[in-house]
């Protein structure tokens, strides 16, 4: 009996009965089977080389990504029969099964991870609305844990940096100096990460975020957040400039806190090398607030997702979560304004927030 000639690899890899996608130790796409696209309604074109994998994944595996599947990965290697919801092109959630293996190590490290769905289509939609409902409590709950612990987590930080205010006027030695600096910037860096968690915890929950507007002057305030980040951010140069009067109605609290999150947003994606420029304008009714950064422009198909929770840049991870961007149109919508980006070589990189000054 004559055997029949078998499949190349490449057609084995395109039509297996699995989605197939590698990912490069950034989580960047570099390569997807025909299986997975056709699941997820893209194309290879608009998948590989643009997107990372977790972009994939909802806002809740994205968070289970971060605090859980990843860690888990880099500790033994491989995962196996993970349950996870991934984003249709179309905007549905696909409940699926993912295994996945890291092979190489360092910037060779590669992803490997095979996809299976996880009930049949029928199933699927006829249970639609109840597990949509489940998944809301489930979120509702985690949000107000997280609220919860945030709170509880804040007042032992307060009392850290405090401490390293006492201790900052003592006679320290210079190595002393070096380390009682790292641990203002850890303690400083955490409370950022606290008080977005919170702010995202009161925006899922309906509530939007707390504001006490006055009138205030826009360059002083402008000018104490950046002299309190040069501090922050030591290694960076950041330049304020003022332009016209400055007189606005804001709450000056979140405004220092959205300029600290646009400056942590430059010096973690900026060329290190070239100052951090804010410019603080009020004129014709309007305030605006622009943060520019020289270094690679952001991909032209990230920019619209940019202001989306759980979404940072393709090629860096900054240490934060990714709310940093989502908070401050947050806090430029509570105001009644609006948030924007331009990006582009070699000009770099500026994020324009625009308030009523009224």
């Amino acid at each position: 009996m004559e055997s029949r000639p078998l499949p190349g690899a490449e057609a084995l890899y395109h039509g297996a009965p699995c989605g197939l996608l590698l990912a490069a130790s950034d989580g960047l796409i570099v390569s997807v089977n025909e299986t997975a696209c056709r699941w997820l309604g893209y194309t290879p074109v608009e998948l590989e080389s643009r997107l990372r994998w977790p972009d994939l994944l909802t806002v809740g595996g994205r968070i289970f990504h971060q605090t859980h599947l990843a860690p888990l990965l880099r500790m033994q290697g491989s995962v196996a029969e993970v349950k996870l919801d991934l984003r249709h092109k179309a905007g549905h959630t696909l409940p699926m099964m993912m295994n996945a293996v890291e092979r190489g190590a360092g910037v060779d490290m590669m992803l490997h991870v095979a996809l299976f769905i996880a009930e049949d289509r029928h199933k699927y939609e006829r249970e639609l609305l109840l597990e949509r409902r489940r998944a809301e409590e489930i979120a509702r709950f985690a949000e107000q844990m997280m609220g919860i612990v945030s709170h509880d987590l804040r007042n032992p930080l307060n009392v850290i940096v405090m401490s390293t205010f006492v201790l900052e006027r003592a006679e320290l030695t210079a190595p002393q100096r070096t380390v009682l600096s790292r641990i203002t910037q850890s303690a400083r860096h955490a409370q950022r990460l606290i008080n977005d968690l919170l702010d995202f915890t009161q925006t899922q929950l309906g509530k939007g975020l707390s504001l006490h507007a006055s009138q205030l002057a826009l360059h002083e305030v402008v000018a104490e957040a950046v002299a309190s980040l040069r501090i922050a951010f030591p290694q960076h140069r950041i330049e304020h400039v003022a332009r016209g009067e400055g007189a606005c109605r804001a709450d000056g609290d979140r405004i220092a806190q959205l300029i600290g999150n646009l400056i942590g947003n430059a010096a973690a994606y900026g060329d290190r090398g070239l100052p951090i420029t804010v410019t603080s304008s009020v004129s014709g009714g309007e305030c605006e607030i622009a943060v520019h950064n020289h270094g690679p422009a952001i991909p032209a198909d990230l920019q619209p997702r940019l202001f989306e929770p759980m979404v940072r840049g393709a090629q860096h991870s900054s240490g934060g979560v990714g709310l940093g961007l989502y908070i401050v149109r947050q806090i430029a919508k509570a105001h009644g304004g609006e948030v924007s980006v331009a990006s582009a070589d070699p000009a770099g990189t500026t994020f324009t927030v625009r308030l009523p000054a009224s």
